[in-house]
């Protein structure tokens, strides 16, 4: 543990570089399932239209799915005799994020969408009575179920800051390109690094501490309001 520490605070240049990888792909596929999931999930928990049912069924299978499947399914599209092998993405960045997106994105929408769901039911009605616009009544609504959705980004950022499958697979685990914490982690305690292994570990702790407790403060403001 000491020995894991004074890795850390020495701003070791293989750790730092680990930690930007990691950041960028999480934090990139963070934002692109939020900005995709919320709308979807609103517009899934307001909406009635046929086929919704099955619509729903798919998102709660998506929120099951296991990243390795995940990751599987991404290597094949992205493979070279796959659909999309031209544009060369795997074994990079863009191929992480395409699957951690696709492993967040369900449990964004489909937390968004319950928390709408649990919105009082006349709330829109009272709102266009008082002559709010339909865009007004549908923010109001949101406004009323914020909590639930920072619920949805924190879950979202959850199941993709400790994932390992799908990045390794898609990713490759190469070193000073797609290595992250997690992969890395799994590299260095197999090859009995166990000082590097237990700082990265401690470091990913460290940034997963640090969202939920931003994300909590958040949510405490919007309690207090």
């Amino acid at each position: 543990m000491i020995e894991a520490a004074r890795l850390i605070l020495s701003l070791n240049p293989d750790l730092m570089g680990i930690i930007r990888v990691s950041l960028h792909v999480t934090g990139a596929a963070l934002v692109i399932s939020t900005l995709i999931g919320i709308p979807v999930g609103a517009w899934l928990g307001l909406h009635r239209f046929i086929g919704r049912r099955l619509v729903i069924a798919f998102l709660y299978t998506g929120m099951g799915l296991p990243p390795v499947v995940v990751g599987l399914f991404v290597y094949l599209f992205l493979s070279r005799s796959g659909p999309l092998g031209a544009l060369g993405w795997l074994f990079t960045v863009k191929a992480m994020i395409v699957a951690q997106t696709i492993i967040s994105l369900p449990l964004v929408a489909g937390f968004t969408m319950a928390a709408v769901l649990g919105v009082d039911p006349g709330l829109r009605s009272q709102v266009l009575a008082l002559g709010a616009t339909p865009r007004q009544a549908t923010l109001a609504i949101l406004s009323e179920a914020r909590l639930g959705i920072l619920v949805s980004i924190i879950a979202g950022f959850g199941s993709i800051i400790s994932e390992v499958g799908a990045v390794m697979l898609v990713g490759g685990n190469i070193e000073g390109s797609t290595r992250v914490l997690t992969t890395a982690i799994v590299l260095q305690t197999g090859q009995g690094n166990f000082v590097l292994a237990l700082a990265l570990g401690l470091v990913l702790l460290g940034i997963a501490f640090i969202v939920n407790l931003l994300m909590l403060k958040l949510q405490g403001a919007s309690i207090e309001e």
